[in-house]
């Protein structure tokens, strides 16, 4: 077994775009004959087939949804400042607005930044920082401007709900379910257009085949006429003999144009598979199968079929990937189900520093002095966050009890019910994928004892129609024998062409029921592209 190296199906697509600079401009020739293996339609589906590139693309953003969805994780920062001016009226008698005003006036200009996560946990981490400065002329207030300062930390984390699993987690696990789900998808879709390439490149083998068995079949006709009339001719025969052969001869010319139609659609089902809708030459050419059927005699091994399509059908990969996620699903719904239990827990350092008001005034004679920690600008302030002389701790607990929760009880309910759903649909495509291989195995091993059977009764029907060929070169048989011995011999050698096509058919079908079709045309299917076949058949 020759071995080829595997490609990837975009360096298919390059080789094919570098040869089509070289393929097209020699456009091939109406009705032009063209050999085809079955290799080359392979590479040619996966570059050009339409149900591949679907997949490939909706394979491509299930891929990229898993990346949105795990981007819920990336760090978030948010920050803002404003700048506010601030008269309010003030009905007391302490308003603190300085001599002849009726409140005081107050300036403010701060900011606020954050960076914050989700955390794998169902739980949260927030940093926050904050500043400004504050003016104003209340005779209340000792500092003017006022620099103030903060830098905290606070971490959430849930010990009931969405402790397991949370909303971004659910979806998530939901999203690479669904990506091996789109790559099961694709994985099905190859293997199926594969199997429809090997059955159209098959089927067009059989077709010419038998356009050439009936091509052969017009030319015995046509020399039995040419020899009926020779005899006639001669005096050895009536006039009337002419008419069987004649007949025969219309009768099989109406055949073989059955038979070349019937190659064409054969043929134009071959190319709707590997060719695109664009202006490829090979449209218009007529391509011939240059690929031989083979025969595998040996018993199939059903015990290791059915135990590898457990395991390597796409089918079954899809089944799976939908229990999943089912599952995930119906994970996220318990957990809906309980009570909100987080806990938290935070600290903080505040600064504050700034010079003494001029509109301050004394309170019962006491003299304003600035502590000296407080005493300066912005950077002071940010002294006392260093100092750690304004901490701020918290930790806590927050408790939610929903009262009957009726609806997360029933949604719970639903997800579960799903899930059976999915368990029993994957119980089904695991029952179907077995009868698949059973019915191919047994087709495997029936078309191999047909191709037997045909050959040997075609090889008799050659001796039986050479026989009667000498009898009637010796006058001692007649055209109806002679003609139904060929009739004969042309039925054996399409039954013998039906049977290798059959079991050709059987093998690839064999291939793909078990799982093992990609592996054996060698094409890898994975987040990059789709490998090209490679190695024998």
């Amino acid at each position: 077994m020759k071995i080829r190296p595997q490609l990837s199906v975009n360096a298919v697509i390059m080789m094919l775009a570098a040869l089509a600079g070289l393929a097209r401009p020699a456009a091939a020739e109406e009705g032009a004959l063209r050999p085809l293996t079955l290799d080359e339609a392979i590479t040619r589906a996966l570059a050009r087939n339409y149900s591949i590139a679907i997949e490939r693309e909706s394979f491509a953003a299930a891929v990229q949804d898993v990346r949105r969805q795990e981007g819920a994780y990336d760090f978030t920062f948010s920050g803002g400042a404003d700048f506010e001016k601030r008269t309010d009226p003030v009905n007391s008698l302490l308003s603190g607005a300085p001599a002849g005003e009726v409140a005081p006036e107050q300036r403010a200009l701060s900011f606020d930044a954050s960076l914050s996560r989700l955390l794998p946990t169902g739980g949260s981490v927030s940093l926050v920082a904050g500043g400004g400065r504050a003016s104003g002329n209340s005779t209340f207030s000792l500092l003017s401007p006022a620099y103030a300062t903060s830098l905290g930390i606070e971490v959430r984390q849930p010990l009931l709900r969405d402790r397991a699993i949370d909303p971004v987690r659910r979806r998530i696990r939901v999203a690479r379910s669904e990506r091996d789900r789109s790559l099961a998808g694709l994985k099905r879709t190859i293997a199926d257009t594969l199997a429809a390439v090997d059955t159209a490149y098959w089927s067009l083998t059989g077709a010419q085949r038998d356009v050439e068995v009936r091509t052969a079949a017009v030319t015995l006709a046509q020399q039995q006429l040419q020899e009926t009339q020779a005899r006639i001719s001669a005096g050895m025969l009536p006039p009337n003999e002419e008419a069987q052969p004649r007949a025969e001869l219309e009768r099989r010319k109406g055949e073989l144009l059955g038979a070349q139609e019937q190659a064409v659609r054969a043929e134009n089902a071959l190319k709707a598979l590997i060719l695109d809708a664009g202006d490829d030459p090979l449209w218009s050419a007529r391509f011939v199968t240059s690929d031989e059927a083979e025969t595998v005699s040996a018993p199939v091994d059903r015990a290791s079929a059915l135990a590898g399509a457990d395991e390597t059908r796409p089918e079954i990969e899809e089944a799976r990937a939908a229990l999943a996620s089912r599952g995930i699903e119906r994970s996220a719904a318990r957990d809906e189900t309980k009570p909100r239990l987080d806990a938290y827990a935070s600290y903080a350092r505040r600064g504050l520093a700034g010079r003494l008001s001029p509109n301050a005034e004394p309170f019962l004679g006491t003299p304003l002095i600035v502590p000296p920690d407080l005493d300066g600008g912005i950077g002071r302030s940010l002294g006392t966050l260093g100092d750690g002389l304004y901490p701020d701790v918290r930790v806590g607990l927050s408790l939610t009890v929903p009262i009957g929760n009726r609806a997360a009880r029933a949604g719970a309910a639903i997800s579960e019910a799903e899930e059976r759903g999915a368990a029993a649909v994957l119980a089904r495509v695991r029952q179907g994928v077995r009868v698949e291989v059973l019915n191919a195995a047994a087709a495997v091993e029936t078309t191999a004892e047909r191709i037997d059977a045909a050959r040997s009764a075609r090889e008799a029907a050659e001796i039986q129609f050479r026989s009667e060929q000498e009898r009637f070169g010796v006058g001692m048989s007649t055209n109806f024998l002679v003609l139904t011995r060929q009739n004969d011999l042309s039925r054996a050698r399409l039954d013998e062409i039906q049977a290798l096509s059959d079991h050709r058919k059987a093998l690839t079908e064999m291939q793909r029921a078990s799982g093992r079709l990609l592996a054996e045309r060698h094409v890898v299917v994975g987040e990059g592209a789709p490998g090209a076949p490679g190695g024998s058949r």
